[in-house]
C-alpha cells in the first residue's frame, strides 16, 4: 500500500542499538518502538497483547534517562507511542458503521508521516543554524570605527590700510578712555581718637583694640581704614601720656590699657 511504503519512508534514522534509542519490552514484543509501531501498522503484530499503561511507564523511564539531552528525540517518540496506543484504540472500539468525518487509519498513518517528515526537516534546519558561525565566536567584528575628526583653520586676508585702520581705531578707543575714581571710605584720624579717649577711662586692665573696633568695621573695605586710623591715634595718645600699648611679638595682637601719665612732666615742672 502506498500508505505503508511512505509511512516506512519516513521513519526516523535512529540506530537500535545506540543509548538514547526507545527500546521497549512488551508482552509479545521487545525492540526498538519505531519498528513496532511499523509492525503494527502492516498487521504483524497483536496490538490487543500490547499494554499501553507499560509502554507509558517505560516511556517515562526512559525521559527521565535521557533527561534535557535530546528534547527532541524524546518528542518524537512520544508521538510514536500517541498513535500506537491510538491504534490500539481503534481496535479495541467497535467499528462504527455510520460514516463520518473521522478519517480513516490509513489517512492518520498518512497524516502521522507527513509530520514525522516535516519534524525531521525542521531538526536538519535547526542543526544548520547552530552549526553556522557565530558573531563573536568564529566571526570577530572589527573594532570600533574611528571618528572623522572636522579640522576647521581659520584664514584671514588683510591688506596694510586695514591693518592701519584697526590700530587707529583702537587707539582712539584708549585715548578716550575715562578713569572714574571710587570714592573711598575713609575713617578720620580725629573720630578714632575721640573713640579711644572715651574708652580710656573705662580700661583697667589690659584689653585688646580690636575688640572696641568691631562695630566700626562695616566691610572688608573699612577693615584697613578703621585699624590705621585707630593705631595713628593711639600712638598720639600714647605719646601723650594717656594711653599705654603693648604687643608679645610681630603680628600679634595690640593691647591697650589707660595711661599713667607722661613719665617727663614732674621734671619738667619742678625746672
Amino acid at each position: 500500500m502506498a500508505t505503508t511504503d511512505e509511512w516506512s519512508d519516513s521513519r526516523l534514522d535512529i540506530d537500535p542499538t545506540a543509548d538514547e534509542a526507545f527500546v521497549v519490552d512488551l508482552e509479545g514484543f521487545e525492540g526498538p518502538l519505531d519498528l513496532l509501531l511499523t509492525l503494527a501498522r502492516n498487521q504483524k503484530v497483536d496490538l490487543a497483547r500490547i499494554s499501553i499503561l507499560a509502554l507509558a511507564n517505560q516511556y517515562l523511564a526512559f525521559i527521565e534517562r535521557l533527561g534535557e539531552r535530546r528534547l527532541e528525540l524524546a518528542a518524537d517518540y512520544l508521538v510514536m507511542a500517541a498513535w500506537l496506543a491510538y491504534l490500539k484504540s481503534r481496535l479495541m472500539l467497535p467499528p462504527d458503521e455510520a460514516p463520518g468525518d473521522e478519517p480513516s487509519a490509513e489517512e492518520l498513518a498518512g497524516m502521522l508521516a507527513m509530520r514525522l517528515k516535516r519534524l525531521e526537516g525542521i531538526r536538519i534546519l535547526a542543526g544548520r543554524l547552530i552549526d553556522r558561525s557565530r558573531l563573536g565566536r568564529d566571526v570577530l567584528p572589527r573594532g570600533a570605527p574611528e571618528e572623522t575628526g572636522l579640522v576647521r583653520r581659520s584664514l584671514w586676508e588683510a591688506s596694510l590700510f586695514d591693518l592701519l585702520d584697526a590700530y587707529g581705531r583702537q587707539r582712539q578707543r584708549d585715548m578716550v578712555r575715562v578713569h572714574t575714581v571710587r570714592k573711598r571710605q575713609v575713617w578720620a584720624l580725629a573720630d578714632a581718637r575721640d573713640l579711644l579717649e572715651r574708652l580710656i577711662g573705662t580700661i583697667a586692665d589690659w584689653a585688646p583694640i580690636d575688640d572696641y573696633l568691631i562695630h566700626y568695621m562695616t566691610g572688608p573695605e573699612s577693615r584697613a581704614t578703621v585699624r590705621a586710623s585707630a593705631f595713628s591715634a593711639s600712638l598720639e595718645l600714647v605719646r601723650e601720656g594717656r594711653m599705654e600699648l603693648m604687643q608679645s611679638g610681630p603680628f600679634a595682637p595690640l593691647y591697650l590699657r589707660k595711661g599713667q601719665g607722661r613719665p617727663d612732666t614732674s621734671e619738667e615742672d619742678g625746672a
